[in-house]
């Protein structure tokens, strides 16, 4: 019997999730069927259990309700309840189970697609929202030798630094942009939505140290505004979030299926669409 699994979003339509679960369901042999479903803004519960009342096993879920998602599980993991939002759902026995993969997925992109090891390494976290917060306990299992968090809102940000100071076995802070003046770092990632709005972060120069890596959690067809200032500011490595958006996915599918499918088949297939949008 073919198991039913969807992604909930408004918008839903751009959506590569239904593709990435093919291509993992047709290369473990898993047999199931991946939907994108579009939820009212103010209907997210009631698409959710009409999904699970036809038998929906499983979903995914993404903007704008992961934080919902969050408040509708009976049980959540750890590193979901750390998170304060859910982007994997699991249905059984009347039960609804979140997790979120989030950080998981960048931890994997990072570490291992992108072979840059976390641990003992000087990390700034671009943003406070719920994209940030989403990845800091996977980050900081990593062991890095320090976590910097830098938001709009110096407070915002020293607040989520506080949050989990209890995980951190090496320091974690928070602060301004501003107050990044004079700091210098071995990795970058920015968490923020201003690769989305075309926005350039006002960033101090000399952030990135020698052989530094700056990531953006965004993708696009071509370079976002914050992978273009890392360049111009001499990163030596930059890559953007489409390989955390295919690990999240794996990670995803091994806590429904019980496989963790390959990735870089998939991940190349949806690098190589890419570079043809944009050509």
């Amino acid at each position: 019997m073919t198991a039913l699994y969807a992604v909930f979003g408004n918008p839903v339509a751009h959506s590569r999730s239904p593709a990435i679960h093919a291509a993992f369901a047709a290369a473990t042999g898993e047999n199931l069927c991946y939907e994108a479903r579009l939820a009212p803004l103010d209907g997210f519960a009631a698409a959710l259990a009409e999904f699970v009342a036809a038998g929906g096993r499983g979903a995914n879920v993404t903007v704008p309700f992961k934080e919902e998602a969050f408040r509708l599980c009976q049980r959540l993991s750890e590193r979901a309840a750390r998170a304060g939002a859910v982007n994997t759902l699991t249905f059984a026995d009347g039960e609804i189970a979140g997790d979120n993969t989030d950080g998981a997925g960048l931890a994997r992109d990072i570490g291992e697609n992108l072979a840059v090891p976390l641990a003992g390494r000087r990390i700034l976290l671009l943003g406070a929202g719920g994209a940030a917060r989403g990845v800091i306990a996977p980050l900081l299992a990593e062991r890095p030798a320090s976590l910097y968090i830098a938001n709009r809102s110096a407070d915002k940000a020293r607040q989520l630094a506080a949050a989990f100071a209890d995980l951190a076995a090496g320091s974690i802070e928070g602060g301004s942009f501003g107050e990044l003046a004079g700091k210098s770092f071995d990795l970058v990632i920015n968490a923020t939505s201003a690769s989305l709005t075309g926005e350039t972060l006002p960033l101090p120069a000399g952030l990135f140290a020698e052989k530094a890596l700056a990531y953006d959690m965004m993708y696009g067809k071509g370079e976002t505004p914050f992978l273009q200032l890392a360049r111009e500011q001499g990163a030596a490595r930059r890559a953007d979030g489409l390989g955390m958006l295919v690990e999240q996915a794996a990670e995803a599918f091994f806590i429904w299926r019980g496989q963790r499918p390959a990735t870089a088949p998939v991940l190349a297939q949806l690098r190589a669409e890419l570079r043809q949008l944009a050509a």
